[in-house]
């Protein structure tokens, strides 16, 4: 098995710039005017054109790009948050919470210009093992 991430955005070619630019992923293909394929080291994210106000599902509230909360949200591991962080607003993100120290590593909450939240990270030492009391 394996898992496909899909990212909504309102539209593809600014999302496209962010998340290369930004996040420094690499667009691999394009399927039409509103489908992308982006790769990044052992994942592959399809950007989908979806315009403001369009239904996501039968019955379901009509999409907004405003800043929202999905229970499922991605995390980009990076070597040095700060970084990340710099490179990421400059391509458009909203830092929401600066880089921190964590039992774990170092944390940075943003947003994306499309309103998805996202984190970067730095895993240190046993990472989330830490909360496990993993030795490796």
């Amino acid at each position: 098995m394996s898992v496909l991430i899909n990212i909504d955005v309102p539209d593809l070619e600014p999302a496209i710039t962010f998340y290369t630019e930004g996040l420094g992923l690499m667009l691999s293909r394009r399927f039409d005017e509103g489908f992308a394929e982006l790769a990044g080291p052992g994942v592959l994210i399809y950007l989908l054109a979806k315009p403001t106000g369009s239904e996501p599902a039968p019955g379901a509230p009509p999409r907004s790009y405003a800043r929202h909360w999905t229970p499922v949200h991605l995390d980009f591991q990076v070597d040095d948050v700060p970084v990340a962080v710099a490179r990421a607003v400059a391509a458009g993100a909203t830092l929401e919470s600066p880089p921190e120290a964590k039992p774990y590593g170092e944390l940075a909450m943003l947003a994306d210009p499309f309103g998805h939240g996202f984190c970067l990270i730095r895993l240190a030492g046993q990472g989330y093992g830490v909360y496990l009391g993993d030795t490796g």
